[in-house]
């Protein structure tokens, strides 16, 4: 152990900072225990998933053009579909990220004097110009869906009463996002977006109940596929992905007749899922999602490591360290501008790529504040590999997320620690048993 000890000595992290998060371990095994549990159970889904579909290697084979009779692209939409327990998949790299396939299920399935319903408050940031909360060009304001938005009691459970009142006949879609994003409140389980659904279709047998899936992806053992959601939506530099295998990419999984808008949407009316080549990117989106459930296990450690070296150090922190986990995320409340900026140097000197690098604040498109990001990745913008973010505004959160392997979570988290130490912004506990 004094080895090790020293080797992360080497690494930028005190002796102090290691005893501490030593401790802080001693007493996390028997969750890490869970997790890995899960991840076994999550294994074998998606293992059954490729072998039911009978994946061989004429799957990996790379098309270009119109992409034709693409055979791996075909295979790995039903291998999603069946481990999500859904009746069609669009995978596909020409999905740019989470927004764009979010904003691709939204504009297939919203037609001119439909409305949006958003039951769990506050969209993620950049969808509020998708939604034309702020103005923008080609929002679905424009092409004149109307939005309602319920927001969430002060406790952060669902507001049944005012969600009732507010479905109305041109509510056609309610989008439920599962992740915090950069809010402070509580991530819904999958049995709490099951509830939710079940209600908004006891008062509207019609509507459409579509989940953003971002960062919740094999986090536990269901899906909200599982418990009636009618489309699930998320992105392959996240959780699926597998971390530096998938470089691009987004899904969407669930009913048939969604699914085959959204592949309208996205490619042409009339073309669909017939046409889109996988540029040689099928084996990386296959091997991504076999190990994503390992992948999302090790993130999870991550994440209630920070919780409680954080929550110890006297800073509040979303989930807290007892909290059961429905997403990767982590959030920290730092209380200003120099604890996220301190935080984020952390985790970029942790990484394997940019370690050099100082993470800065800037105007980052899709956002009305200033955002700082930590990631030197092996693939850019990938949120399940070591990244830390958030935009500079008060209670002044960051957003920590990800770890390709847990030893590599836990170094960064430490670090980010040690930057905070020593830049007098952060104390570790007096008394370390």
């Amino acid at each position: 152990m004094k080895e090790l000890e020293r080797m992360y000595e080497d690494l930028g992290v005190s002796r102090a900072v290691y005893a501490y998060g030593e401790e802080i371990l001693d007493c996390l095994k028997p969750r890490f225990a869970a997790i890995d549990q899960n991840a076994e159970y999550n294994q074998a889904k998606v293992l059954h998933a490729m072998q039911e579909n009978r994946v061989d290697a004429t799957c990996f084979a790379a098309t270009t053009g119109y992409g034709y009779d693409d055979v791996g692209r075909d295979v790995l939409e039903k291998v999603y579909a069946d481990t999500f327990h859904t009746e069609a998949a669009l995978v596909r790299p020409q999905i740019t990220c989470g927004t764009h396939a979010l904003t691709v299920a939204l504009s297939a399935n919203l037609l001119p004097g439909d409305e949006l319903l958003s039951p769990v408050g506050a969209p993620y940031d950049t969808l509020e110009e998708v939604i034309g909360i702020r103005p923008s060009t080609c929002s679905l304001k424009e092409y004149g869906v109307s939005y309602r938005q319920v927001d969430l009691t002060p406790e952060g459970t669902f507001d049944y009463d005012a969600i009732r009142a507010a479905v109305n006949e041109r509510t056609k879609l309610a989008t439920i996002q599962r992740s915090k994003g950069y809010a402070t409140r509580p991530t819904f389980s999958v049995n709490q977006i099951g509830e939710l659904i079940a209600f908004l279709k006891s008062v509207k047998p019609d509507i459409i109940c579509m989940v953003d899936n971002c960062y919740g992806e094999f986090v536990e053992t269901t899906e909200p596929s599982d418990v009636g959601a009618d489309m699930v939506v998320g992105s392959l530099i996240k959780n699926p992905g597998g971390g530096l295998l998938a470089p691009i990419g987004g899904y969407i999984c669930g009913r048939e007749a969604y699914v085959r808008r959204c592949a309208f949407r996205l490619s042409a009316p009339g073309l669909g899922q017939e046409v889109g080549a996988n540029l040689g990117l099928m084996p990386a989106f296959y091997q991504g999602f076999f190990l994503a459930p390992t992948v999302v296990a090790s993130a999870l450690k991550g994440a209630i490591f920070a919780a409680n070296l954080y929550e110890r150090m006297g800073f509040r922190v979303v989930p807290d360290g007892n909290e059961s986990r429905h997403d990767i995320i982590q959030a920290v409340e730092l209380g200003s501008r120099e604890g996220m900026i301190a935080f984020c140097k952390g985790i970029q000197s942790a990484a394997p790529v940019d370690s050099y690098a100082d993470p800065v604040p800037w105007a980052m498109p899709g956002y009305e504040d200033e955002v700082i990001m930590a990631a030197g990745a092996f693939v850019q913008g990938s949120s399940i590999e070591l990244s830390a973010d958030g935009p500079i505004r008060p209670p002044y959160a960051i957003y920590f997320q990800g770890g390709l392997t847990w030893y590599h979570a836990k170094l960064g988290i430490l670090l980010s620690v040690q930057k905070l130490v020593e830049a007098g912004l952060a104390k570790l506990p007096e008394v370390i048993k």
